[in-house]
């Protein structure tokens, strides 16, 4: 496990510079609570009406409360019934304040909790949003995906405690400033004392909280590992290999390896929070009742009334509770700040890449068009690695290309360039004459269909499976029976108990789990599903499937997709030795392009790999 990021660099910085941080991070608060307007405007005027009322009611019931004493007092004196009933009637009045406590607590409450659920909502919704925006390198970088993971983690909690703590401060500062009318007649000097005493207790708070947040957000590969190692132990997926090889106990081993190291960071911030918010805690303590002695003495020389003593004693109690409040709430705000940073800094992300270069997009007319690869060089971003080297490769209309080569040839990431989940480093894909990059991403995309090398197991009913397909037309029955058919999954399709009606995988009731090779063909159907495709991509489509099946479908190829371009990624020579082309990749380059026949006939790479793979067979 990598060591944790130690606090001396921060020590170090000064006072102003830390304070600069500070007040970066609640500048998050103003646009959290845009949030909270946009999910829930009304809700949070109701709750601000009720926080204001709530402020004002604890200095009423106090001063209420010394009314009763000195009531009380005066009647015993006079006997006189009417400062007996002027009594009850301040205890009348008590017990109003005390049910409206009561009531708008509860009121409080449910109100924040509905805020709460809408705001959970449309958080959700902006936060999967931004999912589907997000380009495939994003998806591939860790950085960025542990700051999704983290932000789909706390939005769930974190706004909504921000905004709670935020009316949390205004109520005990309306509070407060009602409690200090209270007290500036008194001794005014008491407030800087109550409120002096607990400014240190509120420094601690940040200073954990930001260790805090520091420690989770650094252990977020972590997480990922303790899930990944969980993950392997209660799949279906892996359960036959963790029986077979006895993995069981090496994984739980390395799983609770990483879980206790995890535990002990998280007590040891536990123990120092408590050891500093013990001592801390009777510093303010020490004040309280420093000022308790302070009013006990003025008292036994008779300048203050019993109801007097009692406000007073009320007052300093609660007044140091609620400034404590304050700043506890001052320090939950900046830690939730902390976290809103990361949500906030996933929603900004920037996903434009996939955009089109000019304005308005290009369009293309002409239906199944030429394609052309112009000189493309490309790497993946952050690395210096070149996966793909001056590649260049005319596609006529109609046109059968297979792609062959070793692992790690570029095959597969050629296929990302052509649907522009990448970009070339340099060079250009032109689609109908058009640079892809000029396209709108959907209107390219509509164009193409495929089925990839690590093809989707959606664990839904086997139409809902197909029909994703082309969610244009995702109930289309006889679409979907007709890519079932063209994808040799038909035969699936009839041994599963439901038909097309049957629940696949795993995870859910009733669900029927398919072989690799069921699931291949259901894949491949799915393919089938956009008739209007013009080119079609199958990156090892016959990986999972018999020698037979594998035949079927390639004999159809021809017929099935006629009027389409074709690229086909196999390592099985029987199946692209069908293909009008071969291009054959090494180390990124197209070294041979020809048909079976005439690279045979050349004695290169390909004639190479041909030999090697027949003579398996012979």
């Amino acid at each position: 496990m990598r060591p944790l990021p130690n606090d001396d660099a921060k020590a170090k910085l000064p006072w102003r510079a830390r304070l600069a941080n500070a007040v970066t991070m609640f500048r998050h608060v103003p646009r959290t609570f845009r949030l909270l307007w946009r999910a829930a405007a009304s809700l949070t005027l109701v709750l601000a009406l009720i926080t204001l009322v709530q402020a004002l009611v604890p200095a009423g019931i106090a001063w209420v409360a010394k009314l009763i004493i000195d009531g009380i007092v005066r009647a015993v004196a006079t006997h006189d019934a009417a400062d007996r009933e002027r009594v009850l009637g301040y205890v009348a009045i008590e017990l109003a304040f005390v049910v409206a406590q009561t009531v708008l607590a509860r009121l409080s409450a449910l109100v924040s909790t509905r805020i709460g659920q809408e705001l959970k909502r449309d958080l959700a919704q902006e936060v999967l949003a931004k999912a589907l925006e997000l380009e495939v390198r994003h998806f591939e970088d860790s950085a960025l995906y542990d700051k999704m993971q983290n932000a789909r983690r706390e939005a769930d909690v974190r706004p909504l405690h921000l905004v709670t703590q935020v009316f949390g401060v205004v109520q005990y500062s309306l509070t407060l400033l009602t409690y200090g009318a209270l007290l500036i007649h008194l001794a005014p000097w008491s407030i800087a004392v109550l409120a002096g005493a607990s400014i240190p207790s509120f420094v601690a708070e940040v200073r954990f909280a930001t260790r805090g947040y520091r420690i989770l957000s650094w252990r977020a590969p972590e997480h990922r590992r303790l899930n990944y190692l969980e993950w392997i132990l209660t799949r279906d997926s892996t359960v036959k290999e963790v029986k077979l090889f006895r993995l069981g106990p090496l994984v739980l081993g390395r799983y609770f390896t990483l879980f206790d190291q995890v535990v002990a960071e998280d007590l040891k911030l536990a123990r120092q929070k408590a050891a500093w918010g013990t001592l801390l805690g009777l510093v303010s303590v020490a004040a309280f009742y420093g000022c308790y002695a302070w009013v006990a003495d003025t008292a036994s020389l008779g300048t203050l009334t019993l109801g007097d003593v009692t406000l007073y004693l009320t007052v300093f109690r609660q007044g140091q509770t609620a400034f404590a409040s304050v700043l506890t709430a001052l320090g939950s705000i900046y830690e939730d700040a902390l976290y809103m940073a990361n949500l906030f800094a996933y929603l900004d992300t920037d996903a434009s890449g996939e955009r089109p270069r000019i304005s308005p997009p290009a369009r293309i007319e002409a239906k199944a068009p030429s394609l052309q690869l112009r000189r493309v060089t490309f790497k993946y971003p952050g690395t210096d690695t070149v996966v793909l080297d001056d590649v260049s490769l005319d596609v006529k209309a109609g046109e059968k290309i297979a792609l062959v080569g070793e692992n790690g040839s570029g095959k597969t990431t050629l296929v990302k360039l052509l649907l522009r989940l990448y970009e070339p480093t340099s060079g250009e894909i032109l689609y109908g004459g058009v640079d892809i990059r000029d396209l709108e991403p959907s209107e390219l995309r509509a164009r193409f269909s495929a089925v990839f090398q690590d093809f989707a197991r959606y664990q839904l009913i086997v139409k809902e499976n197909i029909g994703v397909g082309d969610t244009a037309h995702f109930d289309d029955m006889p679409l979907i029976e007709r890519a079932a058919e063209k994808g040799g999954a038909v035969s699936v399709v009839q041994k599963l108990k439901g038909g097309y009606d049957a629940m696949l995988g795993g995870w859910f009731e009733e669900g029927q789990e398919l072989s690799g090779g069921q699931w291949q063909k259901l894949a491949l159907a799915r393919a089938f599903m956009r008739e209007r495709a013009e080119v079609l991509i199958l990156d090892e489509p016959s990986a999972a499937i018999d020698a037979r099946a594998e035949a079927e479908l390639f004999e159809q190829l021809r017929t099935l997709a006629a009027d389409k371009i074709a690229f086909l990624i196999s390592h099985r020579f029987s199946t692209v030795r069908m293909a009008d082309r071969i291009a054959v990749l090494d180390h990124g380059r197209i070294v041979e392009l020809g048909s079976h026949d005439e690279l045979v006939s050349k004695g290169g790479l390909y004639a190479q790999l041909f030999a090697l793979q027949a003579r398996g067979y012979r």
